[in-house]
């Protein structure tokens, strides 16, 4: 990996952080609203935009996240099994917006581990399993669909498969 594309990883997962901390009282616990998941796309574009966007998340629930280690578990797990199978999907699925539509599908019908952090952590109150991981997914999909939209407007004017060097 050369210095540009360390760099850029690095700036990525700084702007993971403050996009997190920008919505902090709602980025964790049942809401779970991040506005910082719509960089999870990137990996569409290019799949070594997974290094980044994996230090964000892994730096936003050490600095800020009230779980502790519930959080590193599973919300990174969350993270790195959602984004290793959409860069798995991509080998086969070529259309971008295609394959951030199923990434947004994929990021959302996995955060059944982040309702399970919750329940774990006892963080659940009277909700249902069923019913958290439901409202976390409409959550997460909303935000990832919206995402969707802005990240390919930013990749028709930054040709984002070509930020990193090949």
């Amino acid at each position: 990996m050369n210095i540009r594309t360390v760099v850029m990883n690095a700036l990525l997962a700084g702007v993971y952080i403050a996009l997190t901390a920008f919505v902090l009282p709602i980025s964790f616990y049942q809401l779970q609203f991040r506005i910082s998941e719509i960089l999870n796309h990137l990996v569409v574009f290019d799949k070594r935009f997974f290094f980044g966007i994996a230090i964000g998340v892994f730096l936003t629930n050490l600095f800020f996240s009230p779980l502790g280690a519930y959080e590193f578990i599973f919300g990174l797990s969350h993270t790195i099994l959602s984004l290793g199978i959409t860069i798995f999907l991509g080998r086969y699925i070529k259309n971008k917006l295609v394959l951030m539509g199923i990434n947004s599908v994929v990021f959302s019908f996995n955060m059944f581990l982040i309702a399970y952090m919750l329940k774990l952590a006892g963080e659940m109150g009277d909700q249902v399993f069923a019913g958290l991981w439901l409202f976390l997914a409409s959550e997460e999909l909303a935000v990832m669909v919206i995402g969707m939209f802005i990240m390919y407007a930013i990749h028709k004017r930054i040709n984002l498969s070509k930020v990193l060097p090949s």
